[in-house]
């Protein structure tokens, strides 16, 4: 059984052990440092602001999309996608499929999920060449579990594996799912905060 599973069960105690020599509190609701990596990314993910629904298969994928567009009364509305396996995928809801960024919101895979921080990896393969402000102001991102990496750098390293003919460029990471004070890393220069669900697949 994945972590995620055991997440959605009970509830995560605390540690008894703590690193020797560690003479830092963490905070109480901050993942610990050797956790698994999903579990790390789980509660990054929640804590910068972002929308987590966990499936097991594709018709809670399908369920959670519903109760989506039902929450947000996005039904029968424009939406921003570039990804016609997407397209082809939400295909039975009444959804105006195009590329308007005044669309509801924009529908997108992504390449990695960051456990380090929470964040989303993206690059040309989902955005193209657009900038994340760009973008509708409102985001559902379609993931799966075995795209959760540790850090950035495992991920780029991915990215470069997978593409090995031609490497995506406008690689950026989407971090800050609401109004936040504080400064930003280099990955998400410029960007701006986003409205994010993400619908997440138990593949492993």
């Amino acid at each position: 059984m994945s972590i995620l599973k055991k997440l959605f069960k009970q509830k995560i105690s605390p540690s008894a052990d703590k690193p020797e020599g560690s003479t830092k509190e963490r905070g109480k609701y901050m993942p610990d440092v050797t956790a698994p990596a999903d579990e790390r990314f789980t509660k990054h993910f929640i804590l910068n602001g972002g929308k987590f629904l966990y499936c097991v298969d594709m018709d809670e994928v399908h369920e959670s999309f519903d109760n989506i567009l039902l929450e947000n009364d996005w039904y029968e509305q424009d939406v921003y996608c570039l990804d016609d396996k997407l397209e082809d995928l939400f295909k039975g809801y009444n959804l105006k499929f195009g590329r308007e960024k005044e669309a509801k919101f924009f529908l997108s895979t992504c390449e990695n999920l960051i456990a380090d921080d929470g964040s989303l990896l993206i690059s040309s393969n989902q955005i193209k060449e657009k900038k994340l402000k760009e973008l509708p102001q409102n985001l559902v991102i379609f993931a799966t579990t075995s795209q959760i990496v540790n850090s950035i750098g495992e991920g780029l390293r991915g990215i470069k594996k997978k593409n090995t003919g031609q490497i995506p460029t406008n690689i950026t990471t989407i971090k800050n799912f609401e109004p936040k004070e504080g400064a930003k890393d280099f990955m998400s220069y410029g960007s701006s905060a986003k409205n994010l669900y993400l619908l997440l697949l138990e593949d492993l």
